[in-house]
């Protein structure tokens, strides 16, 4: 009998053997180091034919107070600094202000299509990509940390701080514009409004003006309508008396005929008895009966009346009347208010209008010196790219290169391990066969 002693013991370690794997990964440390380089190869490759990318950025403060100062002492436009960085910040978000600069810059354009890019596309990976607006936080915001910063990404062969400035001031010229063209419309509109209200009072003094030549001619009119009835009155009273003098003359003719009186008499002449009487009558009664005056002095005023063409001349009333009449032919009030000249002097209440059109036309609407903001921080040419970075790919190269090279050295040596192992198992059933048979046998 064979003693069991003899047979090789089967020796099974579960184990995890870290020194013997130690010493498998530095026998194999050519393949790790081989991995590493290759991999550090290729991503030095990848850095090199990559395209680089650069990055620049600008930063916009608000604008001093005095560089809004003349606009907003216009009286019709405000634009306070905070504003003003607002609307330029506004304006270079906007889509329409970057798509008319990428429009106008042909080289802009080339650098961002590609051969299988419309001219739409070609404008929305540089309005997506190349492009950041940065703001400060609003609820920190205020005049002294208020800024607005923009970054551009662009690739090599782009002059990109040019490209990023030009746009800056692309954006900024549009605002003055639109700021000019505001203020222009503001003032047109404003001066229309005082034009209106100039028109107003024209039309108002022109209706007094009227108004008053009108009352003036009626009542010239009124008065001299009243003097010529006056005067046909006048006459025809004239007249009347001529002919009550004529009927007078006539009668006492006829009584100085009768009286045999040819030539002027007294009473005296008629008694000389009682003389007493007739001095006290003469003394007591001045005016002596019409007949007295004689026949002839009688006729000769009684033919004189009759031949009389006109009796404006008895009455002093008369040249009085032809006298205002002839006055009232021509007024000189409504002369001189049809001769007036410069009305415009003589309008009322419009002092302040005058000099509201004279200030609004005396404002200036060029806006093209105007500061809306200062530029804190112009974009300068970058010295290193952004993308890629060289150095890290090689570096990220070769630590993936040694990981693929240490899982090959593991999964090797894991391979030789288990190699080994399935030697050493495979020939103890052969052994164990040969030796209990003869034991057997014996027994």
């Amino acid at each position: 009998m064979t003693s069991i002693s003899r047979i090789p013991p089967v020796i099974e370690n579960d184990e995890f053997d870290l020194l013997g794997m130690l010493q498998s990964i530095w026998r194999q440390k050519h393949v790790i180091a081989g991995s590493a380089l290759i991999f550090g190869m290729l991503g030095a490759f990848y850095a090199h034919i990559i395209t680089p990318e650069y990055e620049v950025s600008t930063l916009l403060r608000p604008a001093a107070l005095n560089e809004l100062d003349a606009l907003n002492r216009s009286g019709v436009y405000s634009l306070p600094p905070g504003d003003a960085l607002i609307r330029v910040g506004a304006a270079l978000d906007s889509y329409e202000t970057r798509l008319g600069y990428f429009r106008s810059n042909p080289a802009l354009r080339d650098a961002f299509t590609r051969p299988e890019y419309t001219a739409e596309q070609a404008f929305e990976n540089f309005n997506h990509n190349a492009l950041k607006l940065v703001q400060p936080d609003p609820k920190k915001a205020d005049l002294l940390s208020a800024y607005i910063g923009f970054e551009m990404r662009y690739p090599q062969g782009v002059i990109g701080h040019d490209v990023l400035n030009g746009l800056v001031q692309y954006a900024i010229e549009n605002e003055r514009r639109q700021i000019s063209d505001d203020l222009k419309v503001i003032v047109i509109n404003r001066l229309n409004e005082v034009d209106a209200k100039l028109a107003a009072a024209r039309a108002d003094y022109d209706a007094k003006k009227e108004g008053r030549i009108a009352e003036l001619l009626e009542k010239d009119s009124l008065k001299r309508a009243l003097l010529q009835d006056e005067l046909r009155a006048l006459r025809v009273q004239l007249k009347l008396q001529r002919e009550d003098r004529i009927s007078q003359l006539d009668e006492a003719i006829s009584i100085a005929r009768s009286l045999g009186f040819k030539k002027p008499s007294t009473p005296s002449s008629m008694s000389t008895n009682d003389a007493g009487y007739v001095i006290r009558n003469e003394v007591s009664n001045q005016q002596l009966p019409l007949y007295f005056m004689g026949t002839d002095a009688l006729e000769a005023e009684r033919q004189a009346l009759r031949k009389r063409g006109s009796d404006d001349f008895a009455d002093p009333r008369v040249a009085q009347i032809r006298k205002e009449i002839l006055l009232l032919s021509s007024n000189r009030e409504v002369e001189m208010l049809r001769k007036r000249e410069n009305e415009e002097l003589f309008l009322k209440g419009v002092e302040a209008l005058r000099a509201e059109r004279t200030r609004l036309e005396s404002i200036s609407t060029d806006m093209s010196h105007l500061h809306l903001v200062s530029i804190d921080r112009l974009a300068v040419e970058p010295v290193v790219p952004v993308k890629p970075k060289k150095l890290l790919l090689v570096a990220l190269g070769v630590i993936l290169g040694g990981l693929i090279g240490l899982f090959l050295a593991l999964l090797r040596n894991s391979l030789t391990m288990r190699k080994q192992h399935h030697v050493q198992v495979a020939p103890l059933p052969h052994i164990m066969g040969t030796d209990t048979q003869p034991s057997l046998h014996r027994r």
